[in-house]
């Protein structure tokens, strides 16, 4: 059984999407493992396991996924912003240049003792946005809840001129990765 430690919707649809069963178990380790210190991958990473490991402890058996998402910009991470201003600010920031969206991945099985944690990197560039652009953004409410101020899987594809990487890894998950590592290191068949 795999079980993702996240509340995200964009993640669940994505496991879905492929075909992988899964039951959903939000994780509460986020708020508790401070990471500022650390840098922007390695936050990642160390956030996907905490989650991971936190679902685990409740469900030995099962093959647990943890995953963060971090967006970077001229070496900050952009989290999810705190408001419209805040929003406004760092698509200002964004706007006409590229940044990093790094997303950890874990996958835990207490039962076994098996742990597996990587992070996936894709550089995004958002096109020059004007004033009215992001004012027209930000009151859709779509990037309230996204790190770094966007998704790129809504409104916000109207925002990025390209990418380099995985697209999935800027929606919130590696799928290739993921799928790989499922069934590589825990035998669990998912492309059959």
């Amino acid at each position: 059984m795999l079980i993702l430690a996240s509340q995200s919707p964009r993640r669940q649809q994505l496991l879905a999407q492929v075909g992988i069963p899964f039951q959903v178990e939000p994780s509460g380790a986020e708020g508790r493992v401070d990471v500022s210190a650390l840098p922007p991958a390695e936050q990642a990473r160390t956030l996907a396991l905490a989650k991971a490991r936190e679902v685990a402890r409740r469900h030995p058996e099962a093959v647990v996924l943890g995953a963060d998402t971090v967006v970077v910009a001229d070496s900050q991470v952009l989290g999810k912003p705190r408001d419209p201003d805040h929003a406004r600010a760092m698509l200002r920031q964004l706007s006409g240049r590229d940044h990093l969206v790094i997303t950890g991945v874990a996958l835990v099985q207490a039962a076994s003792g098996r742990e597996v944690v990587t992070h996936e990197t894709t550089r995004v560039w958002i096109r020059p946005l004007t004033p009215e652009q992001i004012e027209w953004y930000v009151r859709s409410g779509e990037p309230l809840d996204k790190a770094g101020a966007y998704g790129i899987q809504g409104l916000a594809a109207a925002l990025v001129e390209r990418i380099d990487g995985c697209y999935y890894n800027v929606v919130g998950l590696p799928l290739s990765r993921v799928i790989r590592l499922l069934e590589e290191e825990f035998g669990i068949p998912v492309l059959r």
